[in-house]
């Protein structure tokens, strides 16, 4: 006997039939009882992707969706951090489903950096790196950051300098400045990473560190550290011996 795995409909729309309706019904009801109980333990990556997506498409089958985004993208992660554009081109993703997905990930993220900037002392490199590799962790371009820090580590703000493409950044060396002066930093952190997954600085990164150091060494401010992240790992301009 062969079986047929039905789409989801369309966003907005409803089921063909009620009959097929009350089965996926009940199998949604199911999945979600599943949760209340025991959180996502026992689900599949593809479980949790399809109960995420009863939010988004309210009626039908979504689990022919999960599986199309987790063989398009490859991963859990790699869904929840795909650009919108990107997971609408997987059909039966409109920008409604795209939006909650692009979303989930963004609100997880900014709730862990919350946590982590409470009352933050980034006196280590150990401390700055796993704070920077959270930071990141979204980051589908090249971005670049600055932290500001007062004497003793405490990170008084982390401002977004800019977004290039997976391979430029351009950093606005007076925007720097600014941010230094307006927190009252005692020292910066400057912060990008490397989408390519080399953390190994080019050219333009000693340039553009050479210029930011020397604006900020102008109002008395210590430029305490570049650091490089890509994937899960990240290098130090200081402890590699590039600030001296």
């Amino acid at each position: 006997m062969a079986f047929k795995c039905q789409a989801p409909p369309a966003e907005g729309a409803g089921a063909a039939e009620g009959e097929e309706m009350g089965v996926h019904d009940g199998h949604r009801e199911r999945v979600r009882r599943r949760f209340l109980e025991n959180g996502l333990s026992g689900f599949a990556d593809h479980e949790a992707l399809e109960l995420l997506l009863y939010y988004a498409i309210p009626q039908g089958n979504v689990n022919p969706l999960a599986h199309a985004l987790m063989d398009r993208f490859g991963s859990l992660s790699a869904v929840l951090s795909a650009p919108v554009e990107l997971l609408t081109e997987v059909k039966g993703v409109g920008e409604r489903t795209a939006v909650l997905l692009r979303l989930t990930s963004q609100i997880a993220r900014r709730a862990r950096l919350s946590d982590l900037e409470r009352e933050l002392v980034l006196n280590s490199r150990e401390q700055v790196g796993a704070y920077l590799l959270e930071l990141f962790s979204n980051e589908p371009n090249e971005a670049v950051y600055q932290l500001c820090l007062d004497g003793k580590g405490k990170l008084l703000a982390c401002k977004r300098l800019g977004e290039g493409s997976v391979s430029a950044v351009t950093v606005d060396v007076r925007k720097v400045v600014q941010n230094a002066i307006f927190h009252t930093a005692s020292s910066v952190i400057l912060a990008h990473n490397h989408p390519s997954g080399i953390a190994l600085p080019s050219e333009d990164d000693h340039a553009v560190t050479a210029r930011v150091r020397a604006a900020l060494d102008a109002i008395g401010v210590r430029l305490e550290d570049h650091i490089i992240v890509a994937d899960h790992d990240f290098v130090s301009f200081s402890e590699s011996g590039y600030l001296m």
